[in-house]
């Protein structure tokens, strides 16, 4: 096997509102070159899913995610869950996980009834198809905590973009989740993050949330898989260890939670 290269698990590369065709394809050579050999696309409603499926499928060691994100209750009076016939989440060898999903009650006008019954359907979606989660969850731990203990056969999952505190990293790690590190703690003051641990390479997996949450030192231009390689760096000073080491645990978590195959 070939040095440790970089995985971005959670991007939107595919989605044609934020990146261009051309652009798109000029970001993923960018992340080979910069030793980010494989990325995962996150589905964030129904159609934007089978974008990422169609991006994924044209596209070696690209991988993607069918999922409804919790804002979408509030998009429409007459919200139903659009996956109700299996058929149309097509599965194959690229879907690697349901997501993006969960829980946010960061702005006001949210339906938290309606989250909640959409993230267990999801959940039990997830249980069906035998495959791990990506969550979304904003200002809502509580709820999220109190509603997987109930899905205890749902393989082991990610907490996307991980902000809170301290005490809920705890109970997140607790619970066997990996916790998605991205360009947020690069520019922001996370009290979660304060005193890091080597240990903390155990249940980490480096995404982008392209086109989202660029870090430094690139603020204030678009993000891009390739910028995988700026917030392993940053997690190696922190952590006092190599970026190499980093690479190679994080790419191990994220190919044991997704399953995904070695790179072509």
């Amino acid at each position: 096997m070939s040095a440790p290269y970089l995985v971005d698990s959670h991007c939107h590369l595919h989605d044609r509102e934020f990146f261009s065709e051309s652009q798109a394809e000029d970001m993923l050579k960018n992340a080979k070159d910069c030793n980010v050999k494989q990325i995962i696309c996150i589905g964030t409603n129904h159609s934007d899913s089978l974008e990422a499926k169609k991006f994924a499928s044209t596209h070696p060691n690209v991988f993607w995610t069918y999922g409804i994100h919790p804002e979408e209750t509030s998009k429409n009076d007459d919200f139903k869950p659009v996956f109700s016939n299996p058929e149309e989440v097509a599965v194959d060898s690229r879907l690697v996980a349901i997501g993006e999903v969960g829980l946010d009650y960061h702005y006001t006008g949210y339906d938290r009834a309606a989250q909640i019954k959409l993230l267990e359907q999801m959940l039990q979606l997830a249980i069906s198809l035998n495959l791990p989660c990506s969550f979304h969850v904003r200002d809502a731990l509580d709820d999220f905590f109190g509603i997987i203990d109930n899905f205890s056969s749902l393989k082991p999952s990610v907490l996307h973009s991980f902000t809170d505190s301290s005490a809920n990293l705890k109970k997140a790690i607790s619970r066997g989740l990996y916790i998605g590190f991205n360009g947020i703690a690069t520019f922001a003051n996370l009290s979660c993050y304060k005193v890091f641990t080597p240990d903390f390479l155990s249940y980490c997996v480096l995404e982008t949330d392209a086109p989202f949450l660029t870090p430094e030192p690139k603020r204030g231009k678009i993000n891009e898989p390739g910028n995988i390689k700026y917030i392993a760096a940053y997690l190696a000073n922190q952590l006092g260890v190599s970026p190499t080491q980093v690479a190679k645990k994080t790419t191990q978590n994220v190919r044991n939670l997704f399953n995904l195959p070695y790179p072509d």
